[in-house]
């Protein structure tokens, strides 16, 4: 009888793991392999930020999952996770409904006999009062989608009116990073497509950091880099600034401060969907679930990689939340699955840390790389880790479609920028 593999998540963990387990077990019929998400298309998480600016359009970059699955030989299921029933091994999947709120999928049953959690993560708002209902959001496409269309919006009134135009962002990572200086890219840009009147000088950005510094996965040096290459695009950066509240006009510092804007993005922290600490299985205080090195949970047919599992590395010391890892996750992953199908035993994951790339926009990239012929990092920035930057996301398309289709979309790619804009403008 056939293995059923049922992935939930069409992330950056579980998209490549379903088309790897596709092109190794199920085109061979050895397995069964259904990748389940709410959406119809995947985007890369770490580029929502460059979705929310228009930097990228996301109709063209999108993956759709059912054209990707019929290549790469395993099922697409529409639908949200609702539910396991451990005990006869089904996911529930609840009713599936339009945007006018009718439903089109009744709720349904999958039979699996290995289910994969990949369902990552959301933004922590740390229950601090009027964040969510005043801020916005890139957890997802819909999310990025509606950033965009806001704040096109206010450009298109900021530039008829001749006013300034706000943005605060509370969370100094990545996301707060990269976002602040796509903005303040996206508004230069806009200058050339009929905004006369809208201008850089009269943007305001700020990055709100309740930390000491920025980018905490970086080294103290280039994190200061990091904020001085900020502060020359004009974006103003606050650290050891903590908020308390948030309201319709900006945020509320521990320090009884106002930081107003007209924009308010919340991009600090992060934690698991609350419906994994409903399934029964060990979770953190943020939801993830607790797995063994061989990325098991307790119950040993439910696996879970990705922002959504703890997976310790060392005492009190655990596999960070970031792509390389659920990359890595699932890559490992795909070779134990095999190994279990074919009924051996089960190799350890370990994480290897390739380092870290942050992109400021067109206008520069810093980071470190991990290993060198030392065994230490090498501090990259400029040009060379704009490159590298972009290296990342590529790899990420080689693992979805292979070295020829990978090229072939770079190559579209290029002749599309000779007749497209330079922004998505609407």
């Amino acid at each position: 009888m056939t293995d059923k593999i049922v992935i939930v998540g069409g992330g950056a963990g579980g998209l490549p793991l379903a088309s790897s387990l596709g092109k190794k077990l199920g085109r061979r019929g050895r397995a069964e392999i259904t990748l389940v998400d709410n959406s119809a298309s995947h985007i890369w998480k770490p580029r929502f930020h460059e979705v929310a600016t228009g930097a990228i359009d996301a109709d063209l970059d999108a993956v759709d999952y059912r054209a990707h699955a019929r290549r790469n030989h395993y099922h697409f299921a529409l639908g949200k996770m609702q539910s396991v029933d451990s005990e006869n091994k089904q996911l529930v999947l609840a009713p599936h409904c339009n945007a006018a709120g009718e439903e089109v999928l009744p709720e349904r049953r999958l039979d699996y006999d290995y289910l994969v959690l990949a369902v990552g993560s959301r933004g922590n708002d740390f229950n601090t009062p009027g964040v969510r209902d005043h801020c916005l959001f890139l957890d997802s496409r819909a999310q990025a989608d509606r950033f965009h269309d806001r704040f096109l919006d206010l450009c298109l009134r900021a530039n008829h009116r001749a006013e300034p135009l706000s943005i605060a962002i509370v969370g100094g990572g990545a996301t707060g990073v990269e976002l602040a200086a796509e903005i303040h890219h996206a508004v230069a840009l806009l200058k050339l497509y009929g905004h006369e009147q809208l201008d850089r000088s009269r943007l305001r950005v700020d990055v709100i950091e309740a930390g000491p510094s920025l980018l905490p996965v970086l080294k103290p040096a280039l994190a200061a880099t990091v904020k001085s290459e900020l502060e020359k695009m004009g974006v103003n950066v606050h650290l050891n600034t903590k908020v308390k509240s948030a309201d319709a006009e900006g945020f509320v510092t521990a320090d009884d401060q106002r930081i107003d804007a007209d924009i308010r993005v919340w991009a600090a922290g992060i934690k698991a969907p609350s419906f994994l600490a409903e399934l029964g299985l060990a979770h953190n205080r943020i939801n993830q679930l607790m797995v063994s090195s061989t990325l098991q949970t307790e119950d040993p047919s439910i696996f879970a990689i990705g922002d959504c599992c703890a997976c310790e590395m060392s005492e009190n010391k655990f596999v960070p939340p970031r792509a390389q890892s659920a990359q890595q996750m699932a890559k490992h992953l795909s070779r134990n699955l095999q190994r279990q199908i074919a009924g051996e035993a089960l190799k350890p994951f370990t994480y290897r840390d390739h380092g870290s790339l942050v992109s400021l926009s067109n206008y520069t990239a810093v980071g470190s790389l991990m290993g060198s012929l030392r065994g230490g990092s090498v501090f990259v920035e400029g040009w060379l880790a704009r490159m590298m930057y972009i290296s990342l996301y590529r790899m990420h398309q080689v693992a979805l479609y292979g070295w020829i289709r990978t090229a072939m979309l770079l190559l579209a790619g290029r002749f599309n920028k000779l007749w497209r804009p330079r922004l998505k403008l609407h």
